[in-house]
């Protein structure tokens, strides 16, 4: 399945790009958002990153159809700030990054990202890494996979599971999805098994978090959003699933509201204490019937977007 990039129109909308100015895509994918920055920005520059090293080879080819003017960056976005300043850029004007697994991702059955195909237990976004899914399941302790399925995955059978995949391993190794699937279902119980949806999507959910430290990851991206954008510039996020819409939320929250802040009518406006940003999105923006007719992997999209005040008195 081709990659489709979700609610692409509402994030270049939200983004505004100017032409002359510098951006940041801080998740390549198959360039479908970068590739429009680019056609929208012919006197700037873009820098665009991604862990997946096949991404970057297939994006390539797309972006220099359009022009020179980029910079592709195999790194994790973690690192935004000490990797642009390689290149000697201190600052943007605009960031934005789609924070799900890309299409190809999924449909590559031997990347193991699926709990619908049989394949190896990998979920590495960065094949270059060395942990994997397969030393999860298989060497951590009880307690640490209960701790992963039930923060991460938020599976309430998190410690059935947990105890099915430790018995299982004390006679071989788990080495497939496949396998794994099948353990997860026989520790649920019928109740859980006839809920609505694949009875093993929350547990590979927390075993993709784990593996790839995407919550560490994005907390640590989402602490240098105040120091690294310009006055007027934009940071345009997409989330995919509650926890980590939950990081965005309380990151934006606490850049565009200062807490405690109290008008008093003797206050000359100078003296009123602003927070950073402000606001583009009062509730996360999601896609309409039509684009999750066309590509239902938009389903859980969530955009939220804010706006760094020009003369940014910042905290």
């Amino acid at each position: 399945m081709e990659h489709v990039s979700v609610l692409l129109n509402e994030t270049l909308n939200y983004l505004d790009v100017r032409d002359g100015g510098v951006y940041a895509d801080l998740t390549l994918g198959r360039g479908g958002t970068s590739s429009e920055i680019l056609k929208r920005n012919p006197h700037g520059w873009l820098y665009s990153f991604d862990l997946d090293e096949k991404a970057i080879e297939e994006s390539r080819p797309r972006l220099e159809e359009i022009g020179k003017n980029f910079t592709i960056i195999h790194a994790n976005f973690k690192d935004v700030k000490s990797e642009l300043s390689r290149y000697g850029v201190s600052s943007l004007n605009g960031l934005t990054a789609d924070l799900g697994v890309s299409s190809p991702q999924f449909d590559d059955a031997n990347r193991g990202f699926s709990y619908r195909e049989d394949a190896p237990l990998d979920m590495r976004m960065n094949q270059e890494q060395i942990l994997d899914a397969k030393t999860i399941v298989n060497t951590y302790e009880e307690y640490e996979l209960i701790r992963i399925f039930r923060d991460y995955g938020e599976d309430p059978d998190s410690v059935r599971v947990a105890k099915a995949i430790v018995r299982y391993r004390e006679q071989k190794n788990i080495e497939t999805t496949g396998e794994l699937v099948e353990i997860i279902k026989g520790a649920k119980p019928v109740t859980s098994l006839v809920k609505k949806g694949h009875p093993a999507k929350q547990i590979f959910q927390a075993l993709r978090i784990e593996t790839n430290g995407e919550l560490d990851n994005l907390k640590a991206m989402l602490s240098s959003l105040d120091s690294l954008i310009l006055p007027e510039g934009r940071v345009v996020l997409i989330s995919f699933q509650s926890l980590e819409d939950r990081l965005v939320k309380e990151a934006f929250h606490h850049l565009t509201v200062v807490e405690g802040t109290r008008h008093g009518v003797d206050l000359l406006p100078s003296a009123i204490q602003q927070a950073p940003f402000v606001s583009l999105t009062r509730k996360p923006l999601e896609p309409s019937e039509s684009e999750i007719a066309h590509n239902h992997r938009a389903t859980s999209a969530k955009l939220r977007a804010i706006e760094k005040r020009k003369g940014d008195q910042s905290l």
